[in-house]
């Protein structure tokens, strides 16, 4: 398959707990992408968090299933596909938004048979650099367990809780995850990341995708949908969803905003 990570790349991934720079589309791809995803802001506002775009936009829809993608999560998933959520993360020109330093799991109530039953994937519409606030990952913070956060609801912090790990780790593993447009890092739920705010005068747009193994469940809220992208669901732990054929069509904007909602449920009680 084109996009299938070599052993190599598979082997850094469980050493390191990320990935990048994973090969994903081509820069004018990204740009046409980025172009569609301003010309829906100019028509229905931010979508910056909104929950689950592919939901109701063609193009969320697109890059969540582009074939070159699935392929690589495919090497870390296996053959079997569900795209469990996804969000814009657009930080605008001299920004103070940032994200704290956390693990994603200790939030997000989901059970595992493996921590690499899930994969996050974060396709990079605009170039990531340090001065516009890329990622950063600590090497191999995923084998060390799960850190104490402190839930600051901080004003310009991106997360939900602004929620910040409170126990110290080693930051000479810390890593910058630049990208150039169309690339993709990969990392896994347990991997410490944070970024900074964006002090350049140029946008910096993420579409970040989180994948799951069917055997994944949720165990906190009794609510969860998915899309299957690519194999079968054996298990059926979560609710289909339906597909985005149009923009914003009316059936998908109200799951969208039910599903929404039932989320943010699980975000606040995890």
């Amino acid at each position: 398959m084109a996009g299938s990570l070599t052993s190599e790349q598979q082997n850094s991934y469980r050493r390191d707990g990320f990935l990048f720079p994973v090969e994903g589309m081509s820069a004018a791809e990204a740009a046409q992408h980025c172009e569609r995803l301003e010309v829906t802001e100019s028509q229905h506002g931010p979508m910056h968090y909104r929950v689950k775009p592919y939901l109701v936009m063609t193009s969320a829809f697109e890059i969540a299933t582009h074939p070159v993608l699935l392929d690589a999560v495919e090497s870390v998933l296996g053959p079997d596909i569900l795209l469990w959520d996804s969000s814009y993360i657009v930080k605008e020109p001299h920004s103070d938004d940032y994200v704290s330093w956390h693990q994603d799991l200790t939030y997000w109530g989901l059970h595992m048979k493996s921590d690499f039953d899930l994969v996050s994937a974060w396709v990079a519409l605009t170039p990531a650099t340090p001065g516009n606030g890329c990622m950063q990952f600590v090497r191999g913070s995923h084998t060390v367990g799960t850190f104490e956060h402190n839930e600051t609801y901080a004003e310009n912090n991106i997360l939900h809780r602004g929620q910040s790990i409170r126990d110290s780790f080693d930051e000479q593993q810390i890593v910058q995850v630049e990208l150039k447009a169309g690339q993709v890092s990969f990392h896994q739920g347990w991997t410490v990341h944070a970024s900074a705010p964006n002090a350049s005068d140029d946008r910096r747009i993420g579409l970040v995708m989180n994948y799951v193994k069917p055997s994944v469940r949720q165990v906190v809220g009794g609510y969860e949908t998915t899309t299957l992208v690519r194999g079968i669901d054996n298990y059926g732990y979560f609710r289909p969803e339906p597909v985005c054929n149009s923009d914003f069509a009316a059936a998908n904007v109200a799951f969208q905003l039910d599903v929404e909602g039932k989320k943010r449920e699980v975000y606040d009680s995890a």
